[in-house]
């Protein structure tokens, strides 16, 4: 072992940051007077009308006699940029309902309607860079979970599914529609209308959502949890019917207001669902060294057991129409995380997740996901293994136990990867003050006449989680791992504390991962050895009144350790941080790194580079900006430079954003790794471009083209999306991807396809 760096320079560097972190902590914070009162009133209540003759859905609310029986909406409360004041414009939104559809009016008064920013209107793209309506309907008023449906100026189709208040993880987000997680699905996709209009006055928008897309319980009249969410983006400015303390979201259901008096249709009138679809493809790969025409069809059925329990069966699965997925640049020797986007395994994801740590350094996915649906159908190269089918059953059984039944079987591909079948069990019952206790249970058997009963692996495990108050909560889990050629030190479990309160924030966890535990099904970032790992991290938020126009200070620092189980270093990291959001929502973060390593076998870390046995200790300072990203053009920059196993590395990743309205929308980034080590020098390079043209919100031609010439790799898919419901329609798709320095397809080769589904109500 060696070391390269001083221990005691970098703890000297750390104290000195530190110093400057505490200075930035003393400036004066600026509450507003009227949180206090606004928190803690009672939340508002919503009266829903029933009505004979539906609203004409067109946008116009104002003027239509469907709205007028209905009361709107009081006031709404800022929750950035003047935490507790009232929203700088007026808003009103109404509810009324027909015997089977729940219809939402909302009227956005703006007094600068020239200033009202749209952005991309794609179906399910972010909210976050313009005008938008959110509302979350928490249909069982068990504060944990709920339906996200969302709109823009542009009419936007925009909506999510919520299981235990977004929390998959300890942490907890400041904004809803960046994704999915564990807690909140961005990518399911309801079968509902929204239609918008503009005018002098503002915007207002309506929102037709059959009760057949919604599960709740079995009562005639009921009573649901609520919150809507405005943003006007040129104020940089949110705000929420039911006021909301900034460090939470419209996720935050506990804290929601109420619309009572939604009458509901008999159980026995939501009826089946099914969306058959066909698809056509014309593929080549230089592995066949050939050219091959196929078709195929396949169904999806969906039916109603109950209102809050659904049964999904599909046939010959096909994901044609999803995006392919970024590439990552791997600089050390462990997984890369992809992350699920087939729609099928994303709908109720949330239910087959247990309680698990947050990774605090960085914001990076947990180190043991105890099942990971991209294990089902894509092997470990990234291809896809053919899905014969499956079903799967998930819901409330009772007001306070969550279930959840998955099955599916894949075909097998060649000699070397067996048809298997996949089975998940998941149940969790909900106690008072948000908390949960759960287990699950996962399967892998392989199947066929030549694979012996012994080809399996099962994973078992027990979750839980504890509310502390508002503001805080232990979470955890035990899990065990069964696989025939492993025996013993099989077991994995972790136990997190996370306080968030207005100003501060702390976290706490504790990992550990015997050498044997091997979830299959699951994903593990360090598998192989075992390890045991603490993170912890605090943050202090200020909020200075008039001060270089800045929104909020927040000074934060982050630790992370893995150990071995005979005691040696792996890895550390300490991050002393420091973000600046400005009033225009521009964001300069300065920090200091304080990085360990242990290597004790060597890798290969690029082509004729190797990092030899050895401990390297090294600092690294890092800088990020983002600028505006409500402006029709907005930039980022990305950076880190210090020492990189015994040598030095220097990242830079800028990145460029320009829109013009709703229509056309480009993403560029770049990511460029220089990296000089004893054992040599290379240079990675990372480059992605994502364009899109949307002719309407459901009409839209995309493009991502990606250049990573470590992987000595390009690739190239453009979709062509005509939808429907619920995120059917046709899809065209282009697929190309190449070695840099090929004429023909590399690997995963070129593919053109063509699919149309459609989705059918059969009705009750």
């Amino acid at each position: 072992m060696r070391e390269h760096e001083s221990p005691e320079r970098c703890s000297l560097a750390g104290l000195a940051c530190a110093a400057a972190l505490a200075v930035l902590v003393t400036a004066a914070p600026a509450t507003s007077q009227l949180r206090s009162l606004v928190v803690s009133t009672r939340p508002p209540t919503l009266v829903s009308v029933g009505v004979k003759r539906a609203p004409v859905l067109d946008g116009v609310v104002m003027g239509d006699p469907a709205w007028s029986e209905a009361n709107p909406t009081a006031e709404f409360w800022q929750t950035r940029p003047d935490e507790g004041e009232p929203s700088s414009e007026k808003t009103e939104v109404r509810f009324v309902f027909s015997d089977t559809t729940l219809y939402i009016g909302v009227v956005c008064y703006d007094e600068e309607a020239g200033g009202i920013t749209v952005a991309d209107s794609r179906r399910d793209a972010s909210l976050d860079d313009g005008d938008s309506i959110q509302i979350i309907l928490d249909t069982f008023l068990d504060q944990r979970s709920g339906f996200v449906f969302g709109t823009s100026p542009a009419g936007q189709e925009y909506d999510g599914q919520v299981v235990n208040a977004g929390e998959g993880r300890l942490g907890r987000s400041t904004t809803t529609s960046s994704g999915s997680g564990a807690g909140f699905n961005g990518n399911w996709d309801g079968v509902w209308e929204v239609r918008t209009t503009v005018s002098d006055s503002g915007w207002s928008a309506e929102f037709a959502i059959p009760f057949r897309t919604l599960n709740y319980p079995a009562r005639d009249v009921q009573t649901w949890g609520v919150n809507i969410q405005r943003t006007i983006r040129r104020r940089n400015e949110i705000a929420y019917w039911a006021p909301l303390p900034r460090q939470y979201n419209l996720l935050r259901l506990s804290l929601a207001g109420h619309v009572t008096g939604v009458r509901v249709p008999p159980a026995e009138e939501r009826g089946v669902k099914i969306a058959p679809y066909v698809t056509g493809e014309l593929g080549h790969s230089d592995v066949r060294e050939r050219t091959t025409a196929l078709g195929d069809i396949g169904i999806d059925l969906k039916y109603a057991v109950s209102p809050s329990l659904t049964l999904d069966l599909t046939y010959n699965t096909d994901f044609a129409q999803v995006e392919v997925d970024r590439q990552q640049i791997n600089l050390d020797r462990f997984n890369l995380f992809f992350p699920e986007k087939r729609p099928f395994f994303l709908e109720n994801a949330g239910v087959f997740s247990v309680s698990s740590v947050r990774q605090v350094a960085g914001g990076n996915p947990a180190q043991t996901e105890l099942f990971f649906s991209r294990r089902i159908g894509i092997g470990a190269d990234g291809r896809e293994i053919p899905i014969l089918g499956g079903a799967r059953v998930s819901g409330k059984v009772s007001d306070t136990v969550s279930v959840g039944l998955l099955n599916m079987q894949t075909e097998a591909v060649g000699s070397d990867t067996p048809a298997n079948n996949f089975s998940v069990a998941r149940v969790a019952r909900d106690l008072p003050n948000s908390s949960q206790i759960g287990a699950l249970f996962v399967n892998r058997q392989a199947t066929g006449a030549q694979v012996g009963s012994d080809n399996y692996n099962r994973t078992y495990a027990v979750d839980g989680r504890v509310g502390l108050g508002q503001n805080g909560q232990v979470a955890g889990f035990l899990a065990k791992t069964s696989t025939p050629e492993l025996e013993a030190d099989d077991h994995a479990y972790n136990l997190a504390w996370d306080y968030n309160s207005e100003r501060w924030r702390f976290t706490l966890g504790y990992v550990e991962v015997a050498e044997n535990f091997n979830p299959e099904v699951g994903f593990l970032r360090r598998g192989g050895r075992g390890f045991r790992n603490v993170d912890s991290g605090f943050s202090f938020i200020t909020r200075p009144k008039s001060f270089l126009k800045l929104q909020q200070i927040r000074p934060h620092v982050t630790f992370n350790r893995f150990w071995l189980f005979d005691g040696f270093a792996q890895s550390s990291f300490l991050h002393l941080d420091n973000d600046l959001e400005f009033n225009d929502s521009t964001l300069i973060k300065t920090a200091w790194n304080i990085t360990g390593e242990g290597v004790i076998e060597a890798f290969d870390i690029a082509d004729g580079v190797t990092v030899p046995v050895g401990t390297y200790n090294h600092h690294e300072a890092q800088i990020t900006y983002e600028s505006n990203r409500g402006a029709p053009v907005s930039i980022g920059l990305r950076t880190r430079v210090g020492g990189f196993f015994g040598g030095h590395r220097a990242t830079w990743g800028p990145t460029l954003n320009i829109r013009t309205g709703d229509a056309f929308n480009a993403a560029i980034e770049w990511s460029r790794n220089d990296v000089d080590l004893p054992g040599g020098h290379f240079i990675a390079n990372l480059t992605s471009a994502q364009i899109a043209y949307n002719f309407t919100p459901r009409r839209f031609v995309q493009a991502l083209i990606q250049y990573n010439d470590s992987a000595d790799l390009w690739s190239t898919n453009l979709r062509l999306g005509l939808l429907g419901q619920a995120n059917t329609g046709l899809f065209l798709v282009y697929s190309d991807t190449r070695g840099l320095h090929e004429t023909i397809p590399d690997g995963g080769g070129r593919s053109l396809i063509l699919k149309f589904s459609q989705v059918f109500d059969l009705g009750g």
